[in-house]
C-alpha cells in the first residue's frame, strides 16, 4: 500500500501542476485574442482551477467509480466553504467584505446549486437526466456571469504581461496547453487508479477517500489563488473563486459524470456527506448576509472542517 500511497502523491502532483500552467497558458492565449479580462478570469481561471476535479471525476466514471465522483465532489465543496474561506479570511489583512453581486447573485446560485445536488442525492443516484437538469443550471450561471458587471477577475499574470498579450500571439502557450493537457489527462487517470487501489487494499469504500484526500488534493489550485487574492488586499475576489468553484462542481462535474455513468451515492455515507453539503453551504450564506467574514468566522469555519474531516474517519 505505500507504494499505491507514493503513486497517488506523485500523480495528484502532476495533475495539479499540469493544471497551473494549463491556466497560466490558456489565460495568456485568451489575452492575446482579444477576450476581456473579465471573461478570461471566470471562464479559463475559474474553470482551470476546478479542471482536477471535472478530469478526475470523467476518470472515475468511465471506470464505474462514480462513489468517487460524488465523494470528490461534496468533499470539495466543503473543503472550498470551510477549509479555504477559513484559510482566506485568517490570511486577509482585514475581513472580507461582499458586495451586493454576491450576497444577491453568487450565493443564491451557490445554494441552488447545492440544493440541486442534494435533491438529486435524496433516492442515491444521480441519473443522466438530472445530469442535463445540473447542466443546464451551469449555462444559466454562465449566461449570467456574461451579463453581469463583477469585480475585476484573479488573474496569474501582471499588468505588464496582459498589456504585451494584446500586441503579440503567444505560440509558445500554445503548446504549453498541449503538453499540459496531456499531463492532466494522465494525472488524473493516475490519481484515480492509485485511490481505487488505495481504497482496494485497506477495505475503504472509495467515496471516503474522494471524501478527504483527493478533495483537499484537487481544491489546492483554488486554495492557492484565494490566497494569492487575499495577500494582494483582494479577499473579495478569492470569495467570488471559491463560490464559483463550488457552483461548477455541483453543476458541471456531476452534470458530466453522469452522463457517462449514473452517480451512486454509498449508504455508509449518504445522510454525512449530505449533511456537511448542507451545513457548509447554508452556513456560508447565513453568516455573509452582513456582507462580510471576519478573521474570527474563519476561524469557525476551519472547526467546522475538522469535525468533518474527524467524522468522515470515524474518529470522532
Amino acid at each position: 500500500m505505500g507504494l499505491d500511497i507514493l503513486f497517488f502523491v506523485v500523480a495528484l502532483t502532476i495533475l495539479l501542476i499540469a493544471a497551473k500552467y494549463f491556466t497560466e497558458a490558456a489565460e495568456r492565449i485568451g489575452l492575446a485574442m482579444h477576450m476581456s479580462p473579465f471573461m478570461v478570469g471566470v471562464v479559463i481561471v475559474a474553470v482551470g482551477t476546478s479542471l482536477p476535479e471535472l478530469i478526475a471525476g470523467i476518470f472515475a466514471s468511465t471506470s464505474g467509480k462514480t462513489e468517487l465522483v460524488i465523494g470528490n465532489v461534496i468533499g470539495a465543496n466543503v473543503s472550498n466553504i470551510f477549509l479555504i474561506l477559513g484559510v482566506t479570511s485568517l490570511a486577509s489583512r482585514k475581513s472580507i467584505h461582499l458586495g451586493e453581486e454576491y450576497i444577491f447573485i453568487d450565493l443564491h446560485f451557490m445554494l441552488g446549486s447545492s440544493a440541486m445536488l442534494v435533491l438529486f442525492l435524496m433516492d442515491g443516484t444521480i441519473t443522466w437526466i438530472e445530469g442535463v437538469l445540473l447542466l443546464v443550471g451551469f449555462v444559466v450561471y454562465q449566461v449570467y456571469l456574461a451579463r453581469s458587471e463583477k469585480p475585476e477577475a484573479v488573474h496569474t499574470l501582471t499588468e505588464v504581461d496582459q498589456e504585451e498579450l494584446k500586441r503579440t500571439f503567444p505560440w509558445k502557450d500554445v503548446a504549453i496547453v498541449i503538453l499540459a493537457a496531456t499531463g492532466v489527462f494522465f494525472g488524473a487517470k493516475y490519481t484515480v487508479e492509485s485511490v481505487i487501489s488505495i481504497a482496494t487494499s485497506v477495505g475503504v469504500n472509495e467515496a471516503i477517500l474522494g471524501l478527504t484526500a483527493m478533495s483537499i488534493g484537487t481544491t489546492l489550485p483554488e486554495l492557492t489563488v484565494s490566497i494569492a487574492a487575499a495577500r494582494a488586499g483582494k479577499p473579495e475576489i478569492a470569495v467570488g473563486n471559491i463560490l464559483g468553484s463550488c457552483i461548477f462542481n455541483a453543476f458541471s462535474v456531476c452534470g458530466v459524470t453522469s452522463l457517462i455513468h449514473p452517480i451512486s451515492l454509498p449508504e455508509e455515507i449518504h445522510w454525512l456527506a449530505i449533511s456537511f453539503l448542507i451545513t457548509a453551504s447554508v452556513f456560508f450564506y447565513l453568516l455573509s448576509q452582513d456582507k462580510k467574514v471576519s478573521r474570527f468566522e474563519g476561524m469557525l469555519f476551519l472547526l467546522f472542517y475538522i469535525i468533518f474531516v474527524l467524522k468522515i474517519a470515524h474518529i470522532a
